[in-house]
């Protein structure tokens, strides 16, 4: 649920619609799926796009219970479960990447404006290159490992949101020294 109510939010927002469902005992497939869908959009308000996010939170649920669950997903192989997921409204390949790795554990690597701009910054990719190169090229450089990707993935993003911002705080960036933007 977090990778599709985090689409273009942050995180924090996130949360308060997640504190939402929770008090009303929705953090369930089943309860989503059936909820009317203004109810839902409701809910999730502070998430942002809330009506957009509401319906492909109902078809990613929908999918979800009607291809077994869990259990039954997660014995598809990666390349079916991301082509699986891919197929879902509102599902791109970042929340693809995004519920493979964290939900499914998975060593798939996101690419997320986070990555996108502290790469882009050291010169090491450009900022445009498209979504699957990229994802390529970490999967490549790195061994595949799901916890390694989602540490590194994770250290990428609270740099990016603490030091490497859209303004960033280059004062404060442990690796300023190798930095392009920085210099």
């Amino acid at each position: 649920m977090g990778a599709i109510l985090t689409q273009n939010t942050a995180w924090t927002n996130v949360e308060k619609a997640i504190s939402n469902l929770k008090a009303v005992d929705c953090l369930d497939p089943t309860r989503i799926a059936g909820m009317p869908t203004l109810d839902l959009g409701q809910l999730i308000k502070p998430s942002g796009y809330f009506n957009v996010k509401a319906k492909r939170l109902q078809a990613l649920c929908i999918w979800y219970q009607e291809n077994g669950g869990y259990r039954k997903l997660s014995q598809l192989d990666t390349v079916q479960l991301r082509q699986a997921l891919l197929s879902v409204y509102g599902i791109g390949p970042e929340t693809a990447d995004d519920i493979l790795l964290y939900a499914f554990e998975r060593p798939v690597f996101v690419i997320d404006t986070y990555t996108r701009r502290l790469f882009s910054r050291l010169e090491l990719f450009q900022k445009d290159l498209p979504y699957e190169t990229m994802r390529t090229e970490f999967e490549t450089a790195l061994p595949a490992n799901s916890r390694l990707f989602s540490e590194y993935h994770a250290l990428i993003v609270s740099h990016g949101k603490d030091i490497c911002r859209n303004r960033p705080r280059c004062d404060g960036c442990c690796i300023r020294d190798i930095c392009s933007y920085y210099g």
